[in-house]
């Protein structure tokens, strides 16, 4: 997500340099078939590409309406997610004993003793938080999973397709083990449940927007009219402004390509470019906010943001 401090100019001019390219290569060319046949070229009314230049700019402004709708929409789908990770260790907490380790006739606390479920569900979520954000890029999750799951959990995860919904799995199996020791109470059970239904709704969500294409034809209609317009504005001043036409081509195309290239990046909100909703920013947070709500050692800081944007 980029942040709200001094955007770098290269990071633009590096994302135009290929449409500023063609543009560039386009207006010498329209200049020097006008040199060699002027007189044979029709003179084109400015009204033309006027009529043009207001049509693409209606193309580009639904295009990057759409887009951020579609980037918003991922960003309150993990926020949600955020909510609902908090939600559902303080209603473990709520519900579930915390057990402690078993002491040994010395005193001492005995040398493995089993994790508590409200650890272990919180320690889960964190996983799912990080392995969600990271499919959704088109990442390999299997380093994170290492990091935060144990052997059986670990055993029964990697070799599912779609990891975070494997661990939504783990979580049910605990919670109606958990109901089966009569541990669980028949509706806190029922809430519970609810709150993972509210995450794996979360996730379908968020896999809907990561797998529906933004139409590419839109994209190549867009371009065909700049190409258009950047034609018939060239006729339209083929005695009037000289060589300051190529400096106006390519001022006015550049424009529409960048408004073009940055709602492309939008209508993709997890792509794992600096556009994206910073999904790996939010699994921190949720990890921070757990480890410090269940009182754990190492709390990890907040993810620092890179230059001018937060993954």
């Amino acid at each position: 997500m980029l942040l709200n401090t001094a955007f770098p100019l290269r990071y633009i001019f590096q994302r135009l340099r290929p449409d500023v390219g063609r543009v560039l290569l386009i207006s010498v060319s329209f200049h020097l078939l006008k040199l060699a046949l002027g007189p044979y070229l029709p003179l084109i009314p400015l009204q033309l590409p006027t009529i043009l230049g207001s049509l693409i700019s209606l193309l580009l402004a639904f295009k990057t309406s759409q887009s951020y709708d579609r980037w918003w929409e991922a960003r309150k789908i993990w926020g949600t997610i955020v909510n609902d990770s908090r939600t559902l260790v303080l209603q473990m907490r709520t519900f579930v004993a915390d057990e402690q380790p078993v002491a040994t006739a010395d005193g001492e606390a005995a040398a493995a003793p089993p994790e508590s479920p409200l650890h272990t569900v919180a320690r889960r979520q964190i996983a799912w938080c990080y392995a969600l954000g990271e499919s959704l890029r088109g990442l390999d999750p299997t380093a994170t999973l290492r990091r935060y799951l144990r052997g059986p959990e670990l055993a029964y995860v990697l070799p599912q397709t779609n990891r975070p919904l494997a661990l939504l799995a783990l979580h049910t199996a605990q919670l109606r083990s958990l109901y089966q020791q009569q541990a669980l109470h028949p509706m806190q059970q029922l809430q519970l449940d609810a709150t993972l239904v509210r995450l794996a709704d979360a996730m379908g969500q968020a896999e809907r927007i990561k797998t529906t294409v933004f139409p590419v034809s839109y994209r190549l209609l867009v371009h065909a009219f700049i190409y258009l317009f950047l034609l018939t504005l060239s006729l339209g001043l083929v005695k009037t402004i000289g060589l300051w036409e190529i400096p106006v081509l390519l001022v006015t195309a550049s424009s529409f390509f960048l408004l073009e290239r940055t709602a492309r990046y939008l209508q993709d909100p997890f792509h794992n470019k600096p556009t994206d909703t910073p999904v790996t920013a939010l699994a921190r947070t949720v990890e921070i906010n757990l480890m410090q709500l269940l009182q754990q050692p190492d709390v990890p800081a907040e993810l620092a943001p890179a230059a001018f944007y937060v993954m």
